[in-house]
């Protein structure tokens, strides 16, 4: 008897949750982004909020500070119900839990993975004055003058900081880090030679680079993007470099298995659509938009490339 109580309630629990994902969504949604406007995360997550047809607006929220860390733990403690989301990064999701002592959410066990987005490289970026054509060039200018240069990024645990600890490690030279709150206050910095460093987003940097603002030198994946054809990689002078800045949604864990689902196609429909994508692949975007499953596969392995990195550079946030 016991044992049919218990299916019973199994499935009321389901139908339960059948029923709110039918009915969802009644209300609008939050999407949190972990840093200030204009940087990728939030013009990916505006793309989605904009072109979404779920019957219900989607407020987008940019809540930076701590690496991502702020706006990542509010999703972590939010209901599990679908109606909030976290433009995650790789910073959020992947390195932060190698660089923070303490953590205020579980990379893993605190979310539900929705869907990655989109990757892009970073780009290694120069103040104009640097007497530095290409990499090579740079590393020869570093190993003279050990420390004398610094490199900005939006924060400790940004793919853009690691990337800079990633070139020091590999290339055995030394350079002083300088977090700021959000790339709209490390640029100007850049420009103006107060840091002389910056492995940027390339959706962020490339235009500047274009305008002739700033020096680019090498993008960070393993092979060049499509947005910057004739820019070379740092992998091309330092053999094994990459590294890959990336975006993805993620829910609070515990969200039901067919609200995901639904948040999942839409998102497929959304970033799929011609013009969206156009408008990612001239930002430097690589568009990715992958199952839930997909995404937790990927998340793991970042994780652990990410923290022998950090392990490596001896970098902490702390």
């Amino acid at each position: 008897m016991k044992h049919r109580h218990w299916l019973s309630a199994c499935a009321l629990t389901l139908a339960s949750l059948a029923a709110a994902a039918q009915g969802y969504p009644s209300k609008p949604l939050r999407m949190v982004v972990t840093f200030p406007p204009g940087g990728a995360p939030d013009i990916l997550a505006r793309l989605f909020a904009d072109r979404a047809q779920l019957g219900q607006p989607i407020v987008v929220d940019n809540k930076p500070g701590a690496g991502g860390n702020i706006g990542a733990e509010m999703v972590a403690k939010s209901a599990p119900d679908g109606y909030t989301l976290v433009m995650g990064t790789v910073g959020t999701h992947s390195i932060n839990g190698a660089l923070y002592s303490k953590m205020p959410y579980d990379m893993v066990r605190d979310f539900t993975p929705v869907a990655h987005v989109a990757s892009a490289p970073n780009l290694l970026v120069v103040n104009n004055d640097l007497p530095v054509k290409n990499v090579a060039e740079l590393i020869t200018y570093m190993k003279a003058n050990p420390n004398k240069l610094s490199f900005g990024s939006p924060g400790i645990g940004t793919s853009v900081h690691v990337s800079g600890e990633l070139f020091k490690s590999m290339t055995g030279t030394s350079m002083t880090h300088v977090p700021y709150k959000g790339r709209q206050f490390a640029i100007p910095d850049l420009v103006g030679g107060q840091i002389q460093v910056m492995f940027d987003n390339m959706p962020s940097a490339l235009p500047m680079a274009k305008d002739g603002k700033i020096r680019a030198l090498a993008q960070t994946t393993a092979k060049r993007s499509g947005a910057a054809p004739d820019v070379p990689t740092v992998g091309e002078t330092v053999p094994g470099f990459e590294a890959t800045t990336w975006f993805a949604v993620f829910a609070p864990a515990g969200t039901p298995r067919e609200v995901v689902a639904r948040i999942n196609e839409e998102m497929q429909r959304v970033y799929k659509l011609p013009d969206v994508a156009d408008k990612l692949k001239s930002l430097g975007l690589e568009p990715w938009i992958s199952t839930p499953e997909e995404l937790a596969r990927y998340q793991a392995t970042e994780i652990t490339k990410w923290a022998k990195v950090v392990k490596d550079s001896g970098a902490r946030a702390d």
